[in-house]
């Protein structure tokens, strides 16, 4: 049953596949990906303009579901229904960017080739913090590059995560079978769906523990498979002290709050330096107070409903945890529904559990540090490495700061929460394995194929 996150409202009632329905799912996917795979490239690359044009001509509708069924408010809606389109549209020139080789090789009267190909059917489990693009981003591409998909939403956002897109694609005119949706628990599929030998590929957007399992399962069945893995995050968002404080303020507060701060690159660590740390504390929580919370249909609303009651009670016990760990909280409130209001604390140890865990809902931990060589230690201490952001007005300290910072992605005077069509998205140490985005996404999601060809009749040693 799927269901509004502030309403409690049943959207749609989907019944669960099984693993016969996985089975069907992936086979007919592999069937259909063998025409589609010698399609010409625009053949595809028309698809793909077309499914972005229908995007763009359902905007309103999109949007609606975004706010309905995963309680986005309607600033964060507009802005995955954009990065959605702009990934399809990206996609729509693969295509024509993808290039074969031909290789040097010392050997003479031989030729050496290097061809890009398909990997064959991709599977793609999405999340539900931003379904439409965080599935989109796998799917368009590997569409375009002459491959099939099966997508496994998450259960919280079957629509927005798959069904929407499948039905965009149907309307734009992909033949059948090249994408497939399998809606179901985990614990009934999640498992057989990686470990399915027809899928090449298994695309995991999610928590780091259920990445860990799936990376495990595609090197350990029967087949080994290729994984990109986008796991969690805990943004560190630096604050040096020459730091324009009013351009940092107003960032750390999209950074942290956007999406309720259900974002793995949400700025989940705020750290300050002590010459400005007073100030930009004052500033920061006088900013967060004018924040509107409550009905995300509200287009003054900054901070919607968590998703469900799960994640709310999770956010219950981190307050407490905060408390426990001696932080000092400046401002909060009691959840109305699941609506919880934002919080932010201050006197954050960046060694307490409270400080290390990735938040994924409205609560700020602000840390203080004194000089740049303990923000950049404080920052990389921690085991996840996606994405981060350092303020300062000297754009060489910026840059020699970021450089140091162990993640995959560090922006200088820009909140965390920043992605790209064109740049490599992706990140470190246990926040994941591979690359989205641009010319690094053509590559993960195709394979090289060396052929040579001896147009003489060789020397042999025997």
């Amino acid at each position: 049953m799927d269901t509004d996150p502030y309403t409690g409202e049943t959207l749609v009632e989907i019944p669960n596949a099984n693993a016969s329905d996985l089975d069907e799912a992936y086979r007919a996917a592999e069937q259909a990906q063998r025409q589609w795979g010698t399609a010409t490239p625009h053949e595809r690359a028309r698809v793909l303009t077309r499914a972005a044009d229908i995007m763009i001509s359902r905007h309103e509708e999109i949007v609606d579901w975004l706010i309905s069924e995963a309680g986005s408010t309607r600033t964060k809606a507009e802005m995955e229904w954009q990065v959605s389109v702009g990934i399809t549209q990206e996609a729509a020139t693969f295509p024509y960017r993808t290039e074969g080789r031909l290789l040097p090789i010392d050997a003479p009267g031989k030729e050496s080739r290097a061809y890009r190909q398909p990997l064959g059917v991709v599977g793609v489990i999405s999340p539900w913090n931003f379904p439409l693009y965080l599935t989109q981003r796998s799917v368009a591409p590997a569409l375009a590059l002459g491959n099939a998909v099966v997508v496994k939403p998450a259960e919280y956002t079957p629509v927005t995560g798959a069904l929407l897109l499948a039905k965009i694609f149907e309307e734009a005119g992909l033949p059948g079978g090249l994408l497939n949706v399998v809606i179901g628990p985990s614990e009934e599929i999640g498992d057989a769906f990686t470990l399915h030998p027809v899928p090449r590929m298994i695309s995991f957007t999610g928590s780091t523990r259920v990445g860990r399992r799936v990376g495990s399962l595609a090197m350990t069945g029967p087949r080994i498979k290729r994984v990109a893995l986008e796991l969690g995050g805990n943004a560190p968002l630096v604050v040096l002290d020459d730091a324009d404080l009013e351009h940092a303020v107003r960032s750390a507060v999209v950074g942290r709050f956007l999406h309720q701060g259900q974002i793995c690159m949400s700025s989940n660590r705020i750290i300050v330096d002590a010459r400005v740390h007073d100030e930009f504390v004052e500033r920061f929580v006088e900013h967060v107070r004018t924040l509107k919370y409550g009905d995300p249909r509200d287009p003054a609303v900054a901070i919607g409903p968590v998703i469900s009651q799960k994640q709310l009670t999770a956010h219950l016990a981190m307050l407490k945890l905060a408390q426990d760990t001696g932080a000092k909280q400046l401002l909060g409130g009691d959840a109305q529904g699941l609506v919880l209001p934002p919080h932010v604390f201050v006197d954050v140890n960046n060694d307490s559990a409270f400080a290390q865990s990735e938040m994924f809902g409205p609560i700020a931990p602000i840390i203080k540090v004194t000089g740049d060589e303990e923000a950049l230690r404080v920052a990389n201490e921690t085991e996840f490495g996606l994405s981060s952001a350092v303020f300062t007005q000297d754009q060489d300290r910026g840059v020699r700061f970021a450089l140091g910072v162990e993640a995959g992605m560090t922006h200088i005077n820009d909140h965390s929460v920043d992605d790209s069509r064109s740049g490599p998205f992706g990140g470190e140490k246990n926040s994941g394995l591979g690359r989205f985005g641009g010319e690094w996404i053509l590559h993960e999601l195709t394979r090289d194929h060396w052929v040579t060809i001896q147009h003489n009749k060789g020397t042999y040693l025997f």
